[in-house]
């Protein structure tokens, strides 16, 4: 029997290309709920990755579904019947951006509670649920000062809404697991990158400074001399490993998915510079003073996930000369403002 899985927030950054991963990896029959936020550019992504035709419609065959709809409320019966038998579920819709969070914290909190509470309610209806991924991510534990590499159950120390938000969303998980035995396993993941990603986060902003000659500002220490940094990774990568692991992840367990070095944000800009042959503007800010709620390192350790036999498909250099290539060649995915 073909397996049928359900991914939340499927039209977003990590979300299409979750989609796109197992679209050409398995033969699953793909459900999406999404309610289409500023952040999903509508089915752009779906059509522009060629899972979906340029008329909305499903490529070779059925196996594509998209619902509209907003998940912080109750899941109607109607879409639920549409949905049918669901294997997996991979929850990784969210309101993600930090700013936005500080700036609206109520709506924003309760989009992120109240939309994993009503999906863990529609997954204790389902009969044949072998899997339910809760996407978290490297926030919810803090800042990790100096070297520090948090594992999968360190203690969480969020210090913005955003990250207070998906830490609760990981406990009411676990308490479903342990109160009506849902098949809940959580992942953390650190930054993401890769194709159409939304001119905000940090990589396609700092492509487009460079493209027209703006100034980057990078956030560092109090005193401007040590910029803050990050682990990022693909975001196929990531869909890389939850494939692996709905095949050999342990039920009740928690798996962070770290790429394989640490970058500061002077060296991520200046790599991206030197791959468009082109000058970096920059200058260091403080960042407690421009961005209050934000951490300046987050680390996690990823040895579990390794040990479980996961191996990166391609590495973090590979990843991104071939996003910054394929923004340069698709610049129109630099401007979102025509589409908000």
């Amino acid at each position: 029997m073909v397996k049928n899985i359900l991914i939340t927030g499927g039209c977003g950054f990590i979300g299409h290309h979750v989609v796109e991963h197992f679209f050409h990896n398995t033969d699953y029959n793909i459900f999406i709920l999404d309610k289409l936020t500023y952040a999903s550019r509508g089915l752009d992504r779906l059509r522009n990755a060629k899972v979906l035709d340029e008329n909305k419609e499903p490529l070779h065959g059925n196996r594509v579904k998209v619902f509209t709809f907003d998940i912080s409320h109750d899941i109607s019966p109607g879409v639920i019947q549409e949905l049918g038998n669901i294997n997996y579920i991979i929850h990784m819709a969210a309101d993600t951006h930090v700013d936005n969070s500080i700036k609206e914290p109520v709506n924003f909190i309760k989009n992120n509670v109240m939309s994993t509470v009503y999906m863990l309610e529609y997954a204790r209806k389902l009969k044949n649920l072998e899997k339910f991924f809760y996407f978290s991510t490297d926030e919810v534990y803090g800042s990790a000062p100096g070297t520090t590499s948090y594992k999968e159950w360190d203690r969480h120390k969020p210090t913005n809404p955003y990250s207070a938000s998906k830490s609760c969303g990981e406990q009411i998980c676990i308490s479903y697991g342990n109160t009506y035995k849902l098949p809940i396993i959580i992942v953390n993941v650190m930054n993401a990158f890769g194709e159409r990603q939304h001119v905000e986060k940090f990589i396609p902003k700092v492509i487009k400074s460079v493209l027209k000659g703006e100034k980057v500002y990078i956030h560092a220490d109090k005193k401007c001399e040590n910029p803050g940094s990050r682990f990022y990774i693909h975001a196929r990568n990531i869909a890389n490993a939850i494939l692996f692991l709905i095949n050999n992840g342990n039920i009740g367990e928690k798996y962070n998915i770290v790429g394989e070095k640490e970058v500061n944000n002077l060296e991520m800009a200046l790599f991206i510079a030197n791959e468009m042959k082109m000058e970096l503007k920059y200058e260091l800010v403080n960042f407690h003073e421009d961005r209050p709620g934000h951490d300046l390192r987050y680390s996690l350790d990823g040895t579990k996930l390794i040990k479980e036999g996961w191996k990166l498909p391609l590495t973090f250099e590979e990843s991104l000369r071939k996003t910054i290539q394929w923004t340069l060649r698709n610049q129109e995915w630099l401007n979102w403002e025509e589409f908000e």
